[in-house]
């Protein structure tokens, strides 16, 4: 049984290749060194995410994600992804990107913080990248080979 689950808020989102996607973030976990619990992954709209960086972290502005991480201390990894569909797209036009390569930077993204990767200072954030393209790569290849 898969310990990674979709869910969405406020708006209707349907993900391409869920199945693959919850071995590759699976496997990302145990790549790194994590046992995972259980990722709860929930598609919303630009406002709820906002509403939701207002509410608990007092930021004032539009995001792509925010990941909670809600583990016990010492446990396994246990976390929340909240993921505005609206900023992914947007994003994606931006960077050139398809909207389905962009969500799946961003769930790899968070699910890289939950590992204890940070993105503060520009050494993290080439790490993050680089961890992020390895990721996505394998989960091409994943889908080229069925």
């Amino acid at each position: 049984m898969s310990l990674v689950f979709f869910h969405t808020a406020d708006l209707n989102y349907r993900l391409q290749n869920k199945t693959a996607l919850k071995q590759l973030l699976e496997d990302l976990f145990q790549k790194e060194g994590k046992r995972l619990e259980g990722l709860s992954i929930v598609f919303c709209s630009d406002d709820y995410l906002l509403s939701m960086n207002r509410q608990f972290l007092q930021h004032d502005y539009y995001t792509d994600i925010l990941t909670f991480d809600v583990s016990e201390r010492g446990g396994p990894v246990s976390g929340e992804l909240y993921i505005s569909v609206d900023r992914v797209r947007d994003n994606a036009h931006g960077l050139g990107v398809s909207a389905v390569e962009e969500m799946r930077r961003v769930i790899i993204h968070g699910s890289l913080h939950l590992c204890g990767y940070k993105d503060k200072l520009k050494k993290q954030q080439l790490l993050m990248r680089q961890k992020e393209e390895r990721y996505l790569r394998l989960l091409h290849k994943r889908l080229a080979n069925g």
